[in-house]
């Protein structure tokens, strides 16, 4: 997609076996890239959200075990860095989908061929990462035409980050609205907040912005106030697992805006890849591992000072206790349609199961 005019994609790897990410701890202040060289790079820039997105946190996982491979292509090395790196975020499929389809593939090269094979996956799986992408957004966008009135503004809420910077480029959630936007259409996207990392305020309203899409930043608990005022016309989310039966596992707060716009009429649809789809799972509510992340998310937020340097300002008390899991589950009931990079389908087992048979 586009920064200011400017092609750019989340991840792009070169000819001399370097990865180059955006620093996305830094947006929306500081545009910077970091280039990864190792393992330990690619292991610091999952675990410490350096890159955030299920599919992309997919394919930065496949480029860090090119990197134990070409160090050490011995299966003991191997398997090393296979649970180094699947233990780095346990909610998010994709990660351990792209890990095991390596692993299982990598082992059956002689040793001095490993490399070579894992970094043409690696490769091979951010090229179809923008194919599934962009695919999503095709099926998505005759959705948004479908719906779209004469004359009057479309309006989208969407949550957390479901863009370019979530996977490689175009995004899963925002890839319809990208599409949407670049044809013309009048359309308008409210953009939840999504405490306590704000990936709404600090990646996807900084990218809809840089591409130039119409959008309006709201906290997280406005939207079921905007759609009693009629002022929300679809949801839209992405997802980190989709279980066999529909139930979605997304960002903490999706569970609420699906209620909500259940209450309110309003269509809910979860946009994803298959590789979210966890097809061992046959339904998601309290049976997947919700990550618990740092209390100090919550206790604390940060920004720029008044001499525009980053800080951190703690904004309770020391008495204060505080619980912080990252995700929650939407029951299949509450969800509208899936769209997929295959197509769009009903959130069940049957309709997923004859999907991607």
């Amino acid at each position: 997609m586009l920064i200011d005019g400017i092609p750019k994609k989340a991840i792009e790897s070169t000819n001399d076996y370097k990865i180059v990410i955006i620093d996305q701890t830094l947006l929306p202040h500081k545009l910077e890239y970091i280039t990864l060289k190792n393992l330990n790079g690619c292991y610091k820039a999952i675990k410490d959200m350096w890159i955030r997105g299920a599919p992309l946190i997919g394919v930065t996982a496949a480029y860090g075990m090119f990197y134990a491979i070409k160090k050490n292509p011995s299966e003991l090395n191997i398997r090393k860095a296979f649970d180094l790196l699947i233990n780095t975020r346990p909610t998010a499929v994709d990660l351990r989908w792209a890990l095991k389809k390596i692993l299982n593939k990598i082992l059956k090269f002689k040793a001095e061929d490993r490399a070579t094979y894992a970094w043409q996956f690696s490769k091979e799986l951010e090229i179809n990462s923008i194919k599934q992408c962009s695919k999503i957004g095709d099926y998505g966008l005759e959705i948004i035409k479908s719906k779209i009135i004469k004359d009057k503004t479309f309006n989208i809420l969407t949550h957390c980050n479901a863009g370019w910077l979530a996977c490689v480029d175009w995004g899963t959630a925002l890839a319809p609205i990208y599409k949407a936007y670049n044809l013309g259409l009048d359309i308008h996207v409210w953009v939840d907040e999504t405490r306590p990392r704000s990936q709404g305020a600090a990646l996807t309203a900084w990218e809809l912005c840089k591409h130039g899409v119409p959008n309006t930043l709201i906290v997280d608990n406005a939207g079921g106030h905007l759609m009693q005022n009629g002022k929300v016309d679809m949801c839209i989310v992405g997802s980190d697992r989709t279980a066999l039966n529909g139930d979605v596992c997304n960002k903490i707060g999706t569970y609420m805006k699906a209620l909500c716009a259940y209450d309110n009429n309003i269509p809910f649809y979860v946009a994803l890849p298959e590789s979210t789809i966890d097809f061992n799972l046959d339904s998601g509510v309290n049976k997947i591992k919700i990550e618990e992340r740092s209390n100090k998310e919550i206790t604390h937020v940060s920004g720029l000072n008044s001499l525009g340097e980053l800080s951190n300002v703690k904004i309770v008390s020391d008495l204060v206790a505080s619980h912080n899991p990252g995700f929650d589950v939407t029951p299949a009931r509450l969800v509208t349609k899936l769209i997929t990079d295959k197509g769009i389908c009903n959130a069940n087992s049957k309709s997923i199961s004859e999907l991607f048979k």
